[in-house]
């Protein structure tokens, strides 16, 4: 579904470059439900502007669905964001219109493609649980469910792309579990291609993979053990204390990988950008520098 390859993205002023994007790899199949996770500043948000056809590559590759943006025209990118991809902001007021009800929201996408299938704007509501808050304005209805609202508006036109950026940035966690069920099961019941950006890793129990963003590039990547629904089935039984996820380090073509922070503050490497690498019994061993005798 998703195709980057040296991915680059630079922000010019008149006088300063800004790398948000440092030649970044990353492949999504068709059906995935997954996240990308990195601090402030790591480049996540670029790159998920230009998924949606906000902003575009600087350099590199990025085919979604087939289509080289890289060579996408301006009308190109309006039929792009009207009928691939849907988009879902942490922020309602990007998301949503106050002065119309929940239907009226859902509808209003529909009726700008010319299509008069007012009646999909009922069902995507009944789809999200909200079907009995149809005629409430916004202010009626709670932030974890404006944001439900926005999630059916998002779907309104069919998209094969479903994109959240920080989607339970603004709820409570109780809220913030529900809509991450919310997009598990839209996943399994429609297929539908899910994409959420955070800076929460807690997402990884609910999503298939999580992908870490780090100085522009992907540094390391975590994929589920199990199914989610065996995972579900465990849990009821004892809680499961070896994690969902097992973490990898991404290799980059040159054959670099970013090791995490943690891991080398573990060994005693803190003020150093030198590692011993030691090669036995089919492992690659990363070991500190020799202190050198005084």
């Amino acid at each position: 579904m998703i195709h980057c390859e040296g991915l680059v993205k630079i922000y010019k002023t008149a006088d300063l470059e800004v790398f948000a994007l440092q030649g970044l790899d990353l492949h999504i199949e068709s059906g995935e439900l997954m996240a990308i996770i990195g601090n402030s500043g790591s480049g996540k948000s670029t790159l998920l502007n230009m998924l949606g056809g906000l902003d575009r590559p600087t350099a590199g590759k990025l085919t979604v669905d087939g289509s080289d943006m890289l060579k996408f025209k301006e009308r190109d990118f309006v039929r792009y964001k009207r009928e691939s991809v849907g988009f879902v902001w942490q922020n309602n007021a990007r998301n949503l219109i106050p002065y119309l009800t929940a239907l009226e929201n859902v509808e209003l996408p529909i009726l700008l493609t010319g299509s008069r299938k007012r009646w999909r704007a009922k069902e995507l509501l009944d789809a999200v649980g909200l079907s009995h808050r149809a005629s409430n304005k916004l202010y009626e209805l709670s932030g974890g469910e404006q944001q439900r609202v926005a999630i059916a508006i998002a779907l309104a036109n069919h998209p094969k792309l479903l994109l959240a950026d920080e989607p339970t940035g603004s709820v409570d966690s109780r809220m913030a579990n529900q809509i991450l069920d919310l997009f598990r099961e839209l996943n399994r019941t429609i297929g539908i291609t899910v994409v959420i950006v955070t800076h929460d890793p807690e997402l990884a129990k609910k999503v298939d993979r999580v992908a870490a963003i780090r100085d522009g590039k992907i540094s390391s990547e975590m994929l589920r053990k199990r199914s989610y629904a065996e995972e579900l089935a465990e849990l009821a039984e004892a809680e499961d204390e070896e994690g969902t996820h097992v973490e990898y380090a991404v290799l980059d073509k040159a054959g670099r990988l970013q090791v995490p922070s943690g891991y080398l503050e573990s060994i005693g490497v803190k003020n150093s950008n030198k590692l011993r690498v030691e090669l036995g019994e089919g492992r690659i061993v990363l070991l500190p520098p020799e202190e050198k005798a005084e």
